[in-house]
């Protein structure tokens, strides 16, 4: 099966898009340094989200095509808590974070948003995505669609989408996410019966 790429807008409104093939030669073996060099290129070109989401997903591809050793750095989820992280890059004041995450099956997120521009490349296991939409006070929110991502496949959020994630399937989902730099004042879990938030 091909693969796919969405794309949610701050409305929680997911689209699909056609993969593309990245610009910029790729010279393998494809080092993390030259990934994040081209990374800072992109967002120092591009100041709107969408832009560099677009310029983004091409580059995740031939990165992720070029870097087998992602699989054995992934982490098993917490036998406690159902997941678990590796931060691959940390930097003080770095504007990006770069994880490799891992649910076990059966785990489901709270309905949240990230306050940041996001990007989620499936490398092993089944993810369904739920896209949520705000009410006013009081009224339930609306499930306004849904996808369910497979190995190859990838999704890019902008700040305000409104996103629920469930592991499918009998195996751990391993993603590699990537954020922008996160505003922490517009970052929220949503309740589902009253569309009210708390702070993530």
């Amino acid at each position: 099966m091909p693969n796919h790429d969405w794309h949610v807008d701050n409305n929680s409104n997911p689209q699909t898009i056609v993969p593309v093939e990245s610009d910029e030669a790729v010279i393998s073996p494809y080092r993390l340094y030259r990934f994040l060099t081209q990374l800072d290129d992109i967002l120092l070109a591009h100041s709107d989200d969408a832009s560099r989401l677009a310029q983004i997903r091409p580059l995740v591809r031939s990165f992720l095509n070029e870097s087998p050793w992602m699989m054995m750095q992934c982490p098993a989820p917490d036998p406690k808590r159902g997941w678990g992280v590796t931060k691959l890059y940390d930097e003080a004041d770095y504007p990006l974070t770069i994880q490799l995450v891992s649910w076990n099956p059966g785990m489901t997120s709270p309905i949240h948003n990230h306050g940041a521009w996001g990007l989620v490349a499936i490398l092993d296991g089944q993810e369904r995505n739920r896209f949520w939409q705000p009410q006013e006070a009081n009224q339930p929110m609306i499930q306004a669609s849904e996808a369910i991502l497979e190995p190859g496949d990838l999704i890019t959020f902008m700040p305000d989408a409104i996103h629920q994630v469930e592991a499918l399937g009998n195996d751990p989902v391993l993603s590699f996410n990537l954020y922008g730099e996160t505003d922490f004042t517009q970052r929220f879990h949503y309740n589902a019966e009253t569309s009210g938030t708390k702070p993530f």
